[in-house]
């Protein structure tokens, strides 16, 4: 009987160790450490792809337009907010800001419209305090990538978009601790109140 006992022991802490130190590793996007490192090694993870997939799903990343405009609205100003607010806490990636436009006009001519929009963007993230070394606004689509396919007027595809673009110092890889101190960072700054974050200046855009 004693036996026994021992024996059904012995299987339930089996059991407990299965559930718990045997259990399979967190597969988030930022969960486990030791899976993030080892898919870094490997090279089956790329912080930036990382930044720009969590900048995408965290802030609004496509503000629209007025028919041959580049004048940012209430709408606009305050999704640059939230961007302008993301972007302060990683000093040390770079962004860039893709203008576009509708079909409507000659090609040459919504090329330059669409960098006009692009720069627009660019000027009010940087006076919401976004050093403009890490702004670009060289690219600009123009008509040729429609949201809507349609050779008329469409707000849609009046738009710009910000993403993600690499790093100032164009580090390699997370293992050099810069990973371990944007977090630290950014779980400091989240302790401190929104409107300490944002500045309250006003713009004017063209």
């Amino acid at each position: 009987m004693i036996r026994q006992v021992a024996i059904f022991g012995l299987i339930l802490a089996l059991a407990a160790c299965e559930n718990e130190a045997g259990r399979a590793l967190d597969g988030g996007t930022f969960g486990n450490a030791t899976l993030n490192n080892s898919q870094i090694q490997s090279g089956d993870k790329d912080y930036t792809i990382q930044l720009a997939q969590r900048f995408a799903a965290e802030v609004p990343t496509t503000i629209n337009f007025d028919f041959d405009s580049t004048h940012l609205d209430a709408n606009a100003r305050a999704v640059l907010d939230q961007q302008a607010n993301w972007i302060r806490q990683f000093p040390e990636v770079r962004f860039r800001v893709y203008g576009h436009t509708d079909l409507v006009g000659s090609a040459a001519y919504n090329k330059r419209l669409g960098l006009r929009r692009a720069n627009t963007v660019v000027r009010y993230l940087t006076a919401r305090g976004i050093s403009r070394s890490r702004l670009e606004a060289v690219v600009s689509f123009g008509e040729t990538r429609p949201v809507i396919a349609t050779p008329n007027r469409e707000r849609q595809n009046r738009r710009t978009v910000t993403e993600v673009n690499g790093f100032v110092k164009r580090h390699p890889t997370i293992l050099d601790g810069k990973y371990a101190e944007v977090v630290y960072r950014e779980y400091i700054k989240s302790a401190v109140p929104v409107d300490t974050l944002s500045g309250s200046e006003s713009f004017v855009t063209e």
